[in-house]
């Protein structure tokens, strides 16, 4: 029948209508899953596809240096500069040396260590009359080697430059008594030894028992050099035992190295090494020991 066939074309057609409707929605819904689903996959490669400094790359234990290995560096840069540090201290201030012999007994003993200020001089100063200072002998004490030097020999005057090796038997210490300018006698044992006249009373510092000197002399000293001797004057060669030879006993100033200030070691005779009172009566007789 007409009727029955148009409503069920028409039914047909509203069930077709909202098949299509809701595969319509359904499609687009779907889709829109799809796609946010998509864009969370691509957001979750991104992230895990990003650079991890603790993945990627360098393992994190180079990236962030261990803090042992940066104490040790910190350590070994803090030595090093000590270790710099200290020798132009030796180099340029302040050296040490040991004693050798008795000469300077009781003042000095064998073994004991000293400082020697390398700077009491260094501008313009000159050593004084009763200063005790530590000098290089040779060209005075001992002759002037005719051998030129290697290498090797100015490697090891570097090293007791820097104070990494002992002194050699070329460095003496004694007890400065004459300046540039200065008379400086003795007529024998028993007698006071004089400068430019002047009688010094030497028992605050003579080895008891011995006398000023048991060898007669007159000399002057000429300008920029010393006449020095040792305080055990019974046990000392010093300039006396030079007497006629080239240089006449006279240490230049040039050759000293520092006056002796203190004695460092043994800790029982930690002391400083200070000019004796008794050469104050020798000032304004002449010499540069008028000048400081």
């Amino acid at each position: 029948m007409p009727g029955e066939a148009t409503t069920g074309t028409a039914v047909a057609a509203a069930g077709g209508a909202t098949g299509a409707a809701a595969g319509e929605v359904t499609g687009e819904a779907t889709g829109e899953a799809a796609a946010a689903a998509g864009e969370g996959s691509e957001q979750d490669t991104e992230q895990n596809s990003g650079e991890d400094p603790k993945r990627d790359g360098e393992p994190a234990a180079e990236q962030e240096e261990e803090p042992g290995h940066s104490r040790s560096r910190d350590l070994l840069l803090l030595a090093g500069i000590c270790l710099v540090a200290l020798l132009l201290v030796n180099a340029f201030v302040v050296r040490p040396f040991t004693v050798p012999s008795g000469s300077m007994e009781d003042t000095l003993r064998p073994g004991d260590r000293l400082l020697a200020n390398q700077l009491a001089y260094a501008f313009g100063g000159h050593p004084q009359r009763g200063d005790v200072v530590v000098f290089d002998g040779t060209g005075s004490f001992l002759p002037e080697s005719a051998k030129p030097g290697g290498f090797g020999d100015g490697v090891r005057s570097l090293a007791r430059d820097l104070g990494l090796a002992p002194a050699g038997n070329t460095v003496y210490v004694k007890r400065v008594i004459g300046v540039g300018g200065d008379r400086v006698t003795s007529t024998g044992p028993g007698a006071p030894i004089t400068v430019n006249g002047v009688p010094v009373d030497e028992t605050s510092y003579l080895s008891p028992g011995d006398d000023a000197s048991s060898v007669a002399f007159d000399v002057v000293v000429p300008t920029g050099e010393l006449w020095v001797m040792g305080d055990h004057r019974s046990a000392s060669r010093d300039s006396r035992d030079h007497l006629g030879e080239p240089g006449g006993g006279f240490v230049p100033e040039e050759k000293v190295i520092g006056r002796a200030d203190w004695v460092v070691y043994p800790f029982s005779r930690w002391a400083g090494l200070d000019r004796p009172a008794v050469f104050a009566a020798t000032a304004g007789t002449g010499g540069h020991g008028d000048q400081g």
